[in-house]
This record gives structure tokens, C-alpha cells and sequence, in this order.
């Protein structure tokens, strides 16, 4: 699909983002992009420093058509992109295993989403701090308004790294057990076993004042909920539908 006729809700397709194998699976509509995105709290950040490929897990949130994480200033990634560094972003989420009746059909059902883009230093301070503040306020709405206000030190000690999404492909899976016709007669046992990260039950920390309520703003934060379920509802509390 070049550039010229790819629709407003749709990323570009180019050789950099296209879905190869099983192309079918493939998702380039930003509404499919920005769900798996947003229902994840940790991400992978590849990218090349000096000729040596690196890949890097980080906790990270979406703002439109920009994505944001954060690290340490002494970060060896994070110092290097200042200048703007080439990186691709990925999530994936593990949502069944699937047994089938030979082991080339074996496979799991999945989500996943890749996004290209320039990633550099936020360094505005004013910009950093509000950075910071959506980040807790995006996984945990209105949290940060309870919160001790970061000291300058912290927010020295913290960089925050911004890049738009220029292209970007989801993948998605979901289909269970898919045998050739003929195995299905087969007595051998097939099934999909689903896989989920749930919530579990809070364990509050044992020096905090006795008579502190838990805010209303976790009431989301129940035991056996599903986390990219919670991560979706809190993306959609902050930001609203995007």
C-alpha cells in the first residue's frame, strides 16, 4: 500500500513494516496498533549502538501518535539516542497455547505490534516532568495527583525518551487448534490452553500508617482481573478513546 493512498487510520506500509509470513494476520489500521499497544505496560526497544544490536524491556504508554519510556541517566541507551536513534518498539501478548496433532501445527495464539520511529531525549524539563506524571497517571489514573511531587534530584536522575510512531504492523492469532482435514480424525488429544496475567491479591506495604484508605482510583485493581484488560480501561480513563 504506498504512501499516497494509505488512508487516515491506517499506518503506511513499505518494506520496513509489512507482514511477510501469514501476511492474513497482519494488522496496519492504527485502531488494531494502538489496542495491543495499549493494553500492554512493558515493551522491547531494539536498536543498534556502534555495529552491536541491543534489545531492551522497559515499561512504556502511548500518547497519539507518540510513545514514551523511561530509564535511568546512566543508561547506555538512553545516553546514545540524544542525538535521534532508528529504533523498533515491540509488544506481544502470549494468549494461548495450542496443542494439534502434529508437531508442524503446534502454535500458540498471540498479539503483537511493531512500531518504527526516531526515538530521542525529551529534554524540555517542563515537558520531562509531565512525561513522568502521565506515566504513572496512565497506568494508574489519577494516582499521581496523591503523590509527593518528584524531587529535582529524581527527575535529574530519570530520562524520559519520546519518539513518533512513522510505521508501524500489528499481528494477531486467534484461531485455536488448526489441523489438516485429515488429522482431525486422529485419536490424539488437541486443545488450546488459554494464558492470561492476572491481578493478584494486594499485599500492602507493612510500614505504611495504619487508617489509609485504598484510593478509589485502583478499585480496578481486583484479584483475578486480567492485567491488558486493566491496561486498556486505565488507558481509556486517562486519555479517553484515541
Amino acid at each position: 500500500m504506498p504512501d499516497s493512498v494509505t488512508p487516515p487510520d491506517a499506518y503506511p506500509v513499505s518494506e520496513r513494516n509489512k507482514v511477510r509470513r501469514l501476511h492474513e494476520r497482519g494488522r496496519y489500521d492504527k485502531e488494531s496498533v494502538h489496542a495491543i499497544l495499549d493494553a500492554a505496560m512493558v515493551c522491547h526497544i531494539a536498536y543498534v549502538i556502534d555495529g552491536q544490536p541491543y534489545c531492551t524491556p522497559t515499561a512504556f504508554w502511548r500518547e497519539g501518535e507518540h510513545l514514551y519510556w523511561h530509564g535511568s541517566s546512566a543508561s547506555r541507551m538512553l545516553r546514545s539516542q540524544k542525538g535521534g536513534v532508528p529504533v523498533c518498539l515491540t509488544v506481544t501478548h502470549l494468549d494461548s497455547l495450542v496443542l494439534a496433532r502434529c508437531g508442524f501445527n503446534h502454535s500458540v495464539d498471540y498479539r503483537s505490534a511493531m512500531c518504527f520511529g526516531t526515538a530521542r531525549v525529551v529534554d524540555d524539563p517542563a515537558a520531562k516532568s509531565r512525561a513522568l506524571d502521565a506515566m504513572i497517571d496512565r497506568f494508574y489514573p489519577g494516582r499521581n495527583a496523591e503523590l509527593r511531587p518528584s524531587t529535582a534530584q529524581e527527575l535529574k536522575a530519570t530520562t524520559v525518551i519520546g519518539m513518533e510512531i512513522e510505521q508501524a504492523s500489528g499481528k494477531i492469532r486467534s484461531k485455536g487448534v488448526a489441523d489438516e482435514e485429515e488429522d482431525y480424525a486422529l485419536p490424539i488429544y488437541a486443545t488450546r490452553f488459554p494464558v492470561t496475567q492476572v491481578i493478584g491479591a494486594a499485599e500492602p506495604c507493612p510500614r505504611m500508617p495504619e487508617g489509609v484508605p485504598f484510593p478509589e482510583g485502583l478499585a480496578g485493581f481486583t484479584p483475578g482481573r486480567r492485567l491488558d484488560e486493566l491496561m486498556l480501561e486505565s488507558y481509556r480513563t486517562t486519555y479517553g478513546k484515541e
